[in-house]
């Protein structure tokens, strides 16, 4: 399997390309832009395309309809933290494979991407009553409560420290911003990386970005 990933976030797509390839999937490319996302569909003609949607300038909902339009027929799946019930239809139908949310567990993601490739829908399973709406016609509700956030559970002190980690900071570094020992910032990552259920600083640092944390390059 050769795929295109297509994010905005450079740690997003890093995280993304060391969890593929430590699955035995190939990354071909890696675009920051719709635009070069665009370039390296059509040079590279991967197996399938993994594009965000919320991206400044060409967003991912117009980098999908921009790649149909050149009739590329690659599947495409949305990987976004939007939950967006017109984001969702907008995406089907102008012809997505599917559309995946950020904070699924990594174990779901190749499963995903081989049904993507078998012809299949696939849509994340928080948002099958979403796609149920969509389906029936239903029109979206106009209040909406908001969904935990995987960070919810973290204590004030471990989203401090996941700040730290997404600033691309070390252990050691850390405990100096922070006035404690090196072993209690250990302890914290561990608790921090059980709590979100990853496996690495890199899975928590994606999450983090993704939820407005600053990014490593600060």
């Amino acid at each position: 399997m050769r795929v295109l990933l297509i994010d905005d976030h450079a740690l997003v797509r890093r995280g993304l390309e060391e969890l593929l390839q430590s699955r035995g999937i190939e990354v071909i490319g890696s675009a920051g832009s719709g635009e070069e996302g665009i370039e390296l569909a059509t040079s590279l003609q991967p197996d399938i395309i993994l594009l965000d949607i919320k991206m400044p300038g060409m967003n991912g909902l117009e980098t999908l309809s921009r790649l149909r339009e050149l009739e590329n027929t690659i599947p495409v799946l949305m990987l976004s933290m939007s939950r967006d019930e017109e984001d969702l239809a907008r995406a089907l139908r102008d012809g997505a494979r599917g559309y995946l949310l950020k904070d699924m567990n990594p174990d779901e993601l190749i499963p995903a991407l081989n049904d993507a490739l078998a012809g299949q829908n696939v849509v994340a399973k928080e948002l099958v009553g979403s796609l149920t709406n969509i389906i029936q016609g239903k029109p979206q509700e106009q209040e909406k409560i908001e969904p935990a956030t995987p960070l919810s559970e973290l204590t004030p002190r471990e989203q401090e420290i996941l700040e730290h980690i997404a600033g691309g900071e070390s252990n050691k570094v850390i405990a100096r911003h922070l006035g404690i020992s090196d072993g209690t910032v250990k302890l914290h990552v561990k608790a921090i990386l059980r709590k979100l259920g990853v496996h690495s600083r890199v899975e928590a640092a994606v999450i983090a970005v993704e939820h407005g944390y600053r990014q490593a390059n600060r």
